[in-house]
């Protein structure tokens, strides 16, 4: 007569514990909550950008209010558009103030977009009105969509 074994069970299992390890996580998270001394990170990802297409080009505008065509550099490189600049704080150059709230950044900025579709380097324009960025990038010969005549017999 052969001789059954059963497998050991696992060991039983607290509900419990797993309420108290996602608690141990929330406290953890709150702990610095209302500590302003700490540095905040920021959400915000600046410049906001559109993207959008056309049939023939790539439009990307841009809010980049209180900086200057001298302080921004555009560059396409491959498949990527890369904004680069400096926003100043006028305010705060001229005398020392102590803010109640301050929510404009200043300072460096650098944002890289991969762009959908390849675009042609020789036309590229770009114009700055009113902290708004607009810039055209034509499709290259290949990108831009043609139509195929069909011939009847």
């Amino acid at each position: 007569m052969p001789i059954i074994r059963f497998a050991e069970r696992a060991p039983f299992r607290n509900p419990w514990t797993e309420f108290e390890r996602i608690r141990q996580g929330l406290d953890e998270l709150s702990k610095n909550y209302g500590d302003r001394s700490q540095k905040q990170d920021r959400a915000n990802v600046f410049p906001a950008l559109n993207i959008y297409e056309q049939t023939d080009k790539l439009i990307v505008t841009a809010e980049i209010p209180g900086v200057s065509n001298q302080d921004l550099d555009i560059s396409v490189e491959s498949e990527t558009l890369t904004l680069t600049g400096k926003r100043d704080n006028a305010l705060t150059k001229a005398t020392p103030v102590s803010f109640h709230r301050r929510e404009i950044e200043a300072g460096t900025f650098s944002r890289a977009v991969a762009l959908p579709v390849k675009i042609d380097m020789d036309n590229l324009s770009a114009r700055l009105v009113d902290g708004i960025l607009t810039i055209n990038l034509p499709k290259a010969a290949k990108a831009t969509p043609r139509k195929i005549q069909i011939l009847s017999e």
